[in-house]
């Protein structure tokens, strides 16, 4: 049986060139009325994944380990 990526994660991170795990940041696709200007802002821009743990958890779920 063909194991599966976790569909979840799968929508959620995408792995660069270099093999870094990348997401965007919460809260930015509705109630934009209710947020500040800085939340907005400071949502706009993807995030780089750098604990270690967390990598190997999400690589888990992508099935790339």
């Amino acid at each position: 049986m063909k194991a599966k990526v976790h569909s979840g994660a799968k929508k959620r991170f995408k792995l660069t060139g270099t093999g870094k795990i990348k997401f965007d940041k919460v809260a930015h696709r509705h109630l934009m009325v209710n947020k500040s200007k800085r939340q907005k802002r400071g949502s706009r821009k993807g995030v780089i994944q750098t604990s270690l743990g967390e990598i190997n958890r999400i690589k888990g779920l992508l099935r790339l380990k």
